[in-house]
């Protein structure tokens, strides 16, 4: 297995339709809102959910930071989680979770602080949102109320594209010992595409992978940086209007220059793109892999 010495980039879009991305635990579950922009905005600890749990249960990863629970009912806490490994080492070896993102641990004298070298940013739409409050009915009565079902109550987006910008950093990786290989990195970007694919729950279906990017960089210590901010999704409808990826188009004109005036220091791209997201260069409708086609351009197959 080929140990990562290149640092790279990652820009990640996907939308929501008639669902919660990421609620707010303190807010009644709401999506989460810049009140100053409209824009929704998702944590990175959200997306590094889904792809934990898609590592674990599809393509049955050993996971550290996972939800277990003993034949009680009740959930394992981190000490008991770490019995299940004899050192921190073995930990590491086994774990692709704190190989990518890092761990923390201080319980029965392991100590164990590791800054992942994957890490994102907040991932923001690329347009203002418009929140839903939806009521309903169950046929089940409540205990208090035992002649007629109970309310059931949430908030949706009726659609958000979401942008997520992230780096893998070679050094955090190589500094701390951290043995990151390429092969980590493929199940990572599985994780990204077909976990949010696979996020089926009550509050998360309606999700869909729409563009994967990752610029690998041959210049050591280098990177672009805001990939996320190089994009734009245009649409003649207003922004709280748009119900489907259809309703606009990517512009990746600013994307695609910043990669142009950097190619001597990028050694490939890889990409995947899925068929419905419409992309546009210098005002015109336009094809990824042409625009990119100098370097090599590589479509991830999973």
């Amino acid at each position: 297995m080929t140990v990562i010495k290149n640092r790279s980039e990652l820009l990640f879009l996907y939308d929501v339709t008639d669902s919660n991305p990421n609620g707010d635990p303190i807010d009644e579950n709401k999506p989460r809102i810049d009140e100053e922009t409209g824009n929704n905005f998702v944590t990175d600890v959200r997306l590094k959910r889904t792809i934990r749990d898609y590592l674990h249960d599809y393509r049955g990863e050993e996971i550290f930071i996972l939800e277990l629970r003993d034949e009680d009912g009740t959930l394992k806490d981190k000490e008991a989680r770490l019995d299940a490994f004899k050192d921190n080492s073995e930990l590491l070896k086994k774990c692709v979770d704190v190989r990518l993102f890092g761990a923390t641990t201080a319980v029965k004298n392991r100590i164990m602080t590791l800054t992942g070298p994957v890490q994102f940013k907040y991932g923001r739409s690329l347009h203002r949102v418009n929140m839903t409050y939806v009521k309903g009915t169950t046929v089940m009565p409540s205990k208090e109320s035992k002649k007629q079902g109970t309310f059931t109550e949430r908030y949706v987006l009726p659609y958000s594209l979401i942008a997520f910008y992230g780096i893998i950093n070679e050094n955090a990786a190589i500094n701390q010992g951290i043995d990151l290989t390429e092969e980590d990195i493929q199940l990572l970007l599985d994780g990204m595409w077909n976990g949010t694919k696979n996020l089926i729950s009550n509050s998360k279906t309606g999700q869909m992978p729409r563009l994967l990017l990752r610029v690998i960089y041959r210049e050591k210590n280098y990177h672009l940086g805001e990939l996320d901010k190089r994009v734009r999704f245009i649409s003649e409808k207003q922004d709280e209007e748009i119900r489907d990826i259809e309703d606009g188009k990517l512009e990746v004109t600013g994307l695609v220059n910043a990669l142009k005036d950097n190619r001597e220091k990028i050694l490939g791209i890889e990409y995947k793109l899925d068929d419905r997201l419409q992309i546009v260069h210098d005002g015109e409708k336009a094809c990824l892999k042409e625009l990119l086609s100098e370097f090599g351009l590589v479509e991830i197959n999973f």
